[in-house]
C-alpha cells in the first residue's frame, strides 16, 4: 500500500517538473496612440501582425487608437477594419451628418437658409462648442460594437481592452475599462474643437490624448509581459513650419505629450513609429496611403516580431461574424426631462416599446431626436431583457434657447441680400418656436413665424412676411392690358399675414389649413395715366399638403417631392368691377434618381389653375428666370427673363441631368416645357405641343453659404439668351 502511494507521488512530482520545463508564452499587450486620421496606420500594423501569426492578449488605445483597438478587441480582424474605414464617409463624421429625411419641414428650412448659426444668451453672442456634436460618430460606433452591446466589463471582450479619456472639468485622466463600449470609445476620440465633449457618468469627457496619448502603463498593469506600441503622433514642427496660429497652438499642446513619448518609447519592447508626418489629423481621404505606412513601419521591426511567433502553432484571427442587426425593444427608458415628455421622445423615435426594429430604424429615430436641436447630448445603450433588449436613452436638454442666424444671397430678381435671423424656443410655452428673418439689401424683406409644435398632433401658428422688388416686366403680365408687349418698371410689394393649423406625419408629410389677410401694392412710374396698378387688401382661406423625401434640396440624388396648395380668395377692397371670389390651385411633383455613379436625373412637373369669372393679372402665374425665392406664384422657367410670361393657368415640366464631377461640384443640363394661358384648361390646348420651351447649361458648387450657381439659358422661341448667377441659400 505504501509502495503504491510512493509511485503516485513520484508521478505527479515528475509531471510537475516536466510542465515547469515548458516555456510559458509571454502575454502580449498592444498600445495604440491617438493621431486622428494618422491612426489608420494601426490597421497596417495589425495586418502584418496577423500575417505573422501574433496573438494579442491585451489592447489599450487613445483616440483613433481607441477606435481601431476597440474594434479589434470586439472581434473584427484587420481586413474587416480596413473595409469599414474604406466605406465610411468621414466628411459625415466631422460634419455630424443628419439625413435630411430625419428633419421636419422647419428643421430643413433651418439647414437650407442659414450659413452661420450662433448661440445667443443674455445679450451675449457665443460660439459653438465644436464643429460636431459627434452623434454620427456615436451611431457608427454603436452599430460596429453591436455584438458587444451587453458587455459592461471590457476584460470580458474577446481581447481585454481599455481606452483613455480626459475629464476636462477636472483636468485628469479617465481609464475606461468598464461601462458602455461605444460611449467609452467615442469619449476617448472626442478631438477638441472637432467633436463636442460627451457626458459619461456625469463627467465631461474629451480626447484622451490631451492627458495620455500612449497608455503603456495601463496595458502593462492588465498583465502584459511584452508591449508592442504604435506611435502615430506628430513630432515637433520646425520654425519654418510654424506659419499659422493653429500650428503654434498644436505645438504648445503637444510639447508635454511629445516629451512623455520619448520615455515611453524606451519602455516599449517593440516600438513602431510609422512615417505619417506629412499627413494631418483629418487626412481621412488618404487612408490607403496611411495604412501602407503602418505596414512599412512594422516590417522594419519584423525580426523582433518574428521572435514572438509560436512557429508550431501560429495564431490566425478569425473573421467576426455579425449574424443580424435586428433588435426587439421590450422597453424604452429615458431620464427625467424638464421640457419634453416621454411621449414626445417616443414620437420622435417613431417606434414604440415591444417593437422589432433594425439598427437602421434605431439610427433614424436617434437622428430625428438630434435634428430637433433640443438636446445638446444624445446617448443610448442596450440593457439585456431576457432574450431581448431595453433601450436606455440619456438626453441632455440644450441650455441654448436663442440663436442668431445669418445668410447671404444674390439673384437677378431680388439682387444682393444679407439675412439676419433670431430664433427663440420656449418663448411662451414648452413646445413653441419663434423665428424672425430680416433681409437687408437692395430689397428689404422680412419673414416672421411663431408656432406651437405638438409633433404628430395638431400644431398651430402665425406667419407674417413682406416681399418687395423693383423689376422691368412686360406690361401684359401685371396689368389688364393683355396686348401690350413693351416693358414697364414696376415696384412690387406684398404683405401677407396667416394663421394656420397643421400636422406632421412620418417627418416628411405635412398637411394644414389656414386663413390669410394680404395687402398688395403694385405701381409703375412709367405708366402715363395712373402709376398705381393696384393697392388693395385680400382675404382668403387656404390648405396645403406636402411630402418631401429628397436627400438634398438643391442637388438631390434620390427621393421625391409633392405639394398641392388650394386657396380661395373670398373678399377684397377692390371694386366689384374688378373682383369676384375665385380659387387658385397649384401643385408640383418631382422625383430624383441616381442612374449611375455621380449622375442623377431629376424630373419635375407643375400645374396651376385659376377658377372664377374674374381673374386678377397680378395673381397670375408668372414664369421666367432662376435662383429667386419662388413664392407668390412666381415660378422658374429657363429660356425666358424673370417674370416675363404669364397666365392664370399653366402646365410645365422640367428634366435635369446632373453630374457631380468632383465632390460638391456639379455640371448640369436642364430642359423645360410649358403651356401657359388664360383659361388654359377650358380647351384641349393644355395637352398640345408646348408653346414655351427653354434650356439651361449650368455649374453649381455646394459651399458653406449655400450653392453658388451659374446658368446659361436660351429658348428657340426668342432671340435672347441669359446668363444667371445665384449665390448662397435662396431666401
Amino acid at each position: 500500500m505504501y509502495r503504491i502511494l510512493f509511485f503516485i507521488l513520484l508521478f505527479f512530482t515528475c509531471l510537475n517538473s516536466f510542465s515547469q520545463d515548458q516555456p510559458k508564452r509571454p502575454k502580449i499587450g498592444l498600445v495604440l496612440s491617438g493621431g486622428g486620421a494618422k491612426g489608420f496606420a494601426h490597421i497596417g500594423v495589425l495586418n502584418v501582425l496577423e500575417d505573422a501569426g501574433i496573438k494579442i492578449d491585451y489592447i489599450g488605445g487613445t483616440s483613433m487608437g481607441a477606435v481601431i483597438g476597440g474594434l479589434y478587441a470586439v472581434g473584427y480582424n484587420a481586413k474587416q477594419i480596413d473595409s469599414i474605414i474604406d466605406i465610411t464617409n468621414f466628411s459625415n463624421v466631422i460634419n455630424d451628418f443628419i439625413p435630411r429625411s430625419s428633419k421636419n419641414f422647419y428643421e430643413k428650412r433651418n439647414d437650407e437658409l442659414y450659413a452661420l448659426i450662433l448661440p445667443f444668451n443674455k445679450f451675449s453672442i457665443g460660439t459653438p462648442e465644436a464643429l460636431s456634436k459627434g452623434m454620427y460618430n456615436f451611431n457608427l460606433l454603436s452599430r460596429l460594437t453591436f455584438p458587444a452591446r451587453h458587455v459592461r466589463d471590457f476584460s470580458e471582450l474577446p481581447i481585454p481592452f481599455l481606452c483613455v479619456g480626459t475629464n476636462i472639468a477636472m483636468g485628469e485622466q479617465v481609464v475606461f475599462d468598464k461601462g458602455i463600449l461605444a460611449q467609452a470609445i467615442t469619449g476617448s476620440a472626442s478631438l477638441p474643437s472637432i467633436f463636442a465633449p460627451i457626458i459619461i457618468d456625469n463627467n465631461l469627457i474629451i480626447d484622451g490624448g490631451v492627458i495620455n496619448n500612449y497608455p503603456i502603463d495601463e496595458v502593462r498593469n492588465m498583465g502584459a509581459d511584452i508591449i508592442i506600441g504604435v506611435d502615430v503622433q506628430s513630432g515637433l514642427l520646425g520654425k519654418d513650419e510654424l506659419r499659422s496660429a493653429s500650428k503654434v497652438f498644436f505645438q504648445i499642446t503637444n510639447l508635454q505629450m511629445i516629451q512623455r513619448m520619448k520615455s515611453n518609447a524606451n519602455l516599449t519592447e517593440i516600438y513602431i513609429k510609422p512615417d505619417v508626418k506629412s499627413y494631418g489629423v483629418v487626412s481621412f481621404e488618404r487612408a490607403a496611403e496611411i495604412i501602407k505606412k503602418g505596414e512599412d513601419a512594422t516590417f522594419s521591426v519584423y525580426e523582433k516580431i518574428d521572435l514572438l511567433v509560436d512557429k508550431a502553432n501560429p495564431y490566425h484571427k478569425p473573421k467576426l461574424i455579425v449574424k443580424t442587426d435586428s433588435l426587439t425593444i421590450v422597453d424604452i427608458k429615458t431620464n427625467d426631462l424638464k421640457n419634453y415628455s416621454r411621449d414626445y421622445i417616443i414620437g420622435k423615435l417613431n417606434f414604440k416599446p415591444k417593437s422589432k426594429i433594425s439598427f437602421g430604424d434605431l439610427e433614424t429615430g436617434i437622428n430625428n431626436l438630434n435634428a430637433t436641436q433640443n438636446f445638446s447630448n444624445v446617448s443610448y445603450y442596450f440593457d439585456k431583457n431576457g432574450a431581448y433588449d431595453d433601450l436606455v436613452l440619456t438626453l441632455t436638454e440644450s441650455p441654448v434657447k436663442t440663436n442668431l442666424k445669418f445668410g447671404l444671397h444674390y439673384d437677378g430678381l431680388y439682387k444682393s441680400a444679407v439675412l439676419a435671423n433670431i430664433t427663440n424656443k420656449k418663448t411662451f410655452f414648452k413646445n413653441d418656436f419663434l423665428s424672425a428673418d430680416l433681409v437687408l439689401g437692395d430689397n428689404i424683406r422680412y419673414y416672421f413665424d411663431y408656432y406651437i409644435d405638438n409633433g404628430f398632433q395638431l400644431s398651430y401658428g402665425f406667419k407674417s412676411q413682406l416681399t418687395q422688388f423693383n423689376k422691368n416686366v412686360p406690361v401684359s403680365v401685371i396689368t389688364y392690358n393683355t396686348q401690350g408687349s413693351n416693358n414697364i418698371n414696376i415696384d412690387y410689394l406684398n404683405l401677407s399675414n396667416q394663421v394656420y393649423i397643421q400636422s406632421v406625419f412620418a417627418q416628411k408629410f405635412l398637411i394644414g389649413v389656414g386663413a390669410e389677410f394680404e395687402f398688395l401694392d403694385i405701381g409703375s412710374e412709367t405708366l402715363e395715366v395712373d402709376p398705381t396698378i393696384t393697392k388693395s387688401t385680400y382675404g382668403s382661406v387656404f390648405g396645403y399638403i406636402k411630402y418631401d423625401s429628397y436627400d438634398n434640396k438643391y442637388f438631390p440624388k434620390k427621393g421625391w417631392y409633392f405639394s398641392a396648395n388650394p386657396q380661395f380668395y373670398m373678399f377684397s377692397s377692390e371694386s366689384e368691377q374688378n373682383f369676384a371670389p375665385f380659387f387658385i390651385v397649384n401643385s408640383e411633383a418631382g422625383i430624383a434618381k441616381t442612374i449611375f455613379n455621380n449622375a442623377t436625373i431629376k424630373f419635375q412637373a407643375e400645374s396651376g389653375i385659376t377658377i372664377g369669372d374674374k381673374t386678377l393679372p397680378y395673381f397670375d402665374f408668372l414664369l421666367g428666370g432662376y435662383g429667386f425665392n419662388n413664392s407668390n406664384n412666381f415660378k422658374y422657367f429657363y429660356g425666358y427673363d424673370f417674370l416675363s410670361i404669364s397666365g392664370n393657368s399653366y402646365l410645365e415640366s422640367t428634366i435635369t441631368f446632373d453630374y457631380e464631377i468632383f465632390k460638391k461640384s456639379h455640371l448640369n443640363f436642364s430642359a423645360n416645357y410649358a403651356n401657359l394661358a388664360d383659361d388654359l384648361y377650358n380647351s384641349l390646348e393644355w395637352i398640345s405641343l408646348p408653346k414655351y420651351s427653354g434650356y439651361a447649361l449650368g455649374y453649381g458648387l455646394e459651399t458653406v453659404i449655400g450653392p453658388v450657381e451659374i446658368k446659361y439659358s436660351w429658348s428657340p422661341e426668342i432671340s435672347h439668351s441669359y446668363l444667371w448667377f445665384s449665390v448662397g441659400f435662396i431666401f
